[in-house]
């Protein structure tokens, strides 16, 4: 893996202002992801494939990362990418509306991250419990959204996005077949363990 060219994308993609993976979440992840080594991952929203390729280097030998994103551009950028780093053998992305796409998969997966629609969380959940292995990990990324999520917040604007966020965390955290535990790392980090 080129890390000189990670770091490249990295900051190119904060100048754009480009949501990535922030440094304090990708670190929890990394130590986990190091600790369970995957043979498959499911990201929801590639964006330029700045998180896909860093959760590269901690598959296991074969192991495969499906990721997916529905602007075409993101989707042209973040190949581009992934060839400059040189990990084009360990992700695939599938490009559309993971609302779309996600019913379609039939595959089975170590390890969910969402990073997508904040509005759509409640449903990404559901299909990612479908599709994981037993002890199987669920990431949600941004899931305090600007800290809307815990406080009285009611804007109009994000109403929607600050109640499903909300409704997910009330999913996972009283599903009985699941361990949860948010952190505010980053924009708030769910780690889900089935």
């Amino acid at each position: 893996m080129n890390k000189v060219e990670l770091e490249k994308i990295k900051v190119k993609a904060l100048e754009e202002h480009i949501p990535i993976i922030m440094d304090d979440t990708l670190e929890v992840i990394d130590k986990i992801l190091k600790e369970k080594k995957p043979k498959a991952i499911l990201e929801i929203g590639t964006a330029v494939g700045y998180s896909a390729m860093c959760f590269s280097e901690y598959l296991a030998d074969g192991g495969i990362i499906d990721t997916i994103e529905r602007e075409h551009e993101r989707v042209e950028e973040a190949k581009e990418n992934i060839k400059k780093v040189g990990v084009e053998e360990k992700i695939n992305i599938l490009e559309g509306d993971a609302v779309e796409i996600l019913p379609t998969l039939d595959k089975k997966y170590d390890v969910v991250f969402i990073d997508a629609a904040k509005g759509k969380y409640p449903f990404f959940l559901a299909e990612a419990k479908r599709m994981l292995n037993e002890n199987g990990i669920i990431f949600a990324d941004n899931i305090l959204y600007k800290g809307y999520v815990m406080s009285d917040y009611n804007k109009h604007k994000q109403r929607t996005a600050v109640r499903n966020l909300r409704e997910y965390i009330k999913e996972v955290t009283e599903d009985e077949n699941c361990k949860t535990e948010i952190l505010e790392v980053g924009d708030g980090l769910a780690i889900s363990r089935f």
